[in-house]
């Protein structure tokens, strides 16, 4: 998985940066984890958007205007106690921020919710999973293709290139 391959060439250019990191196998193996379940989840919500919006273009305007208040609306740049009481419900309501924090946890240390950040993980990832899932089968419904399995050009799931 790509998510994975990025997270380890992060976690090296840490290690060669002498970030203080835990090099506890079942650590990591958590943090594979958190990133496989942050990438299910926002992988999906962009599957789900693409099938809604059905152009490349406003997809990539949709994922750019849901994925900057995403990232600087979580606590990944900073601390959930200095932000404002707004923006810490909006962090509180954030996959993210959840991510960043099991993150930290595990391999920095830092005092994490390590049960809350995997549960909300992975409740959103599978309600991404699910409304990505029964995006496409309806998609493949109303093309006509159901029940045919693969999703290719000929189904109408992919965006039009026109």
């Amino acid at each position: 998985m790509k998510c994975l391959v990025q997270a380890v060439v992060v976690i090296v250019i840490a290690a060669l940066l002498g970030v203080a990191m835990t090099w506890n196998p079942l650590k990591l193996l958590g943090v594979a984890a958190v990133v496989v379940l942050g990438s299910a989840c926002f992988s999906c919500l962009s599957i789900t958007i693409a099938g809604i919006v059905l152009n490349r273009d406003r997809l990539m305007g949709f994922g750019q205007a849901i994925t900057m208040p995403l990232f600087f609306g979580s606590n990944a740049l900073c601390p959930l106690s200095v932000m404002p009481g707004r923006l810490q419900a909006v962090s509180k309501a954030n996959p993210l921020s959840y991510q960043v924090d099991a993150r930290r946890g595990l391999l920095l240390g830092t005092p994490a919710h390590l049960a809350l950040d995997f549960a909300v993980l992975l409740v959103a990832a599978a309600l991404g999973i699910a409304a990505a899932s029964s995006l496409i089968l309806v998609r493949n419904v109303m093309c006509g293709t159901w029940p045919n399995s693969a999703a290719g050009p000929e189904s109408g799931f992919l965006l039009p290139t026109a």
